[in-house]
This record gives structure tokens, C-alpha cells and sequence, in this order.
């Protein structure tokens, strides 16, 4: 069962929230928090596996507090939520440590994905948020990053390539395997030796590398 902390300062979108993911049964939300400084203790408290985090919340805001939980030992994985999709919304999000940015229209079964993914320890970014945070990365100087990025792409398969490129694209393990004509259970083995070998932590990290090497345009 994977346990999911509601930090929202309207109680109507905690509800709605809430409803969504208790649909599923593998996922169970066992508190809910009004502001930064509430979520905080919260995780404390209830040391939930996933935390949804507001972006704009009066007293301690979701940055700071995302940053904070983050910086906890063990700390659970957050995805901010939000009404709004700018870059610097994106970016300190990101550098705040939270594994997933999310508007708040994302339909209900790509929210309990989004879930499920951060709660396996991965990153977990909707296409057109992926999509810009790696052109604003790849812009900045981008011959000596792509010369550097290729070095380091020597020392992969083939097959670890095409699983890259795959990631690059923004998709999952399931349409990968689907694509490559392999198991997930393979999929999965190839994206560890990636981690590896590129010296990544998570997805989004392999698919920046994609990107600046070339191998997805």
C-alpha cells in the first residue's frame, strides 16, 4: 500500500484529491495539510511514501517546504501540483528536490500514475514540462555539453542506447518494452545500468543526457 500526504491550503481540492486516490487500491492518503509549515510536521508524523505538494500556500510556501521534507533522513518523494506551469515554477520545483510537477487539470488516472511512479523512487513529469526543461538545459552551450554527454555515452550497449532514446521520449518502462520488443523486467535492468553508468539518479536526469547528446531531437 503506498501512503500519500494531501498539502493544499483549499480544503475543496484536498477533497477532490483525496476522492481520486482512494479509487485506487494500492494507494491510501493518510493525512492532509493546509500549509507549508503543517506539511512539514505532517511528514513527521504520518511518514507518508508520497507527498502532493501546492506550490502557492500562505505562510511557508511549497518550494520551502519541499526543500525542507527533502532534506529530512528518508524523506518521502514530493510532486508538486499546481494551477500554474511557468518555467521558474518548474525549475525551483526541481531544485527543491521534488521528483514530479503536475497541473492540477492532469486527468485522474495519469495522477495516480504519477503516484505510483514517485513511490518506486523515480521522476515522474508531464511531457510538455519534460519537454522544456531540457531544451532550457541543451540551449546552454550546448557543442562542449554534447561533446562531453557522447564521451560518456561510449561506454553503453546497443540496447542500452534505444532504451536511453525511449526515455528521452518520454515513455514508460510498459511502452518501452512494447517498442524494443523486451520484458520489463529487461527494461528495467537496462535503465539500473544506466543510472550506472551516466551516473543518473532519475529520469529525467537519462533523458537531459538523450537530449544532450543527440540520440533524441
Amino acid at each position: 500500500m503506498i501512503s500519500v500526504l494531501l498539502v493544499d491550503d483549499e480544503a475543496l481540492v484536498r477533497a477532490g484529491l483525496r476522492m481520486i486516490l482512494e479509487t485506487a487500491e494500492d494507494l491510501t492518503v493518510v493525512g492532509d495539510a493546509g500549509d507549508g509549515r503543517a506539511a512539514i510536521a505532517a511528514v513527521d508524523r504520518y511518514r507518508p511514501d508520497v507527498v502532493l505538494m501546492d506550490i502557492r500556500m500562505p505562510g511557508l510556501d511549497g518550494l520551502s517546504a519541499t526543500a525542507a521534507i527533502r532534506s529530512g533522513a528518508d524523506p518521502p518523494s514530493v510532486i508538486v501540483l499546481t494551477t500554474f506551469d511557468t518555467d521558474d515554477d518548474i525549475f525551483q520545483a526541481l531544485d527543491a528536490g521534488a521528483v514530479g510537477f503536475l497541473l492540477k487539470d492532469t486527468p485522474p488516472q495519469d495522477l495516480l500514475r504519477a503516484v505510483r511512479i514517485a513511490a518506486s523512487g523515480d521522476a515522474m513529469l508531464s511531457p510538455s514540462v519534460t519537454r522544456r526543461l531540457i531544451e532550457r538545459v541543451t540551449v546552454e552551450d550546448r557543442t562542449r555539453r554534447r561533446r562531453a554527454t557522447l564521451e560518456r555515452l561510449e561506454a553503453l550497449t546497443g540496447r542500452e542506447r534505444e532504451v536511453l532514446a525511449e526515455i528521452g521520449l518520454g515513455h514508460a518502462n510498459a511502452d518501452i518494452a512494447r517498442h524494443l520488443y523486451m520484458s520489463e523486467a529487461t527494461v528495467k535492468s537496462h535503465i539500473t545500468h544506466l543510472f550506472d553508468k551516466l551516473g543518473a539518479t532519475n529520469r529525467v536526469q537519462l533523458a537531459i543526457v538523450a537530449f544532450r547528446a543527440g540520440i533524441v531531437e
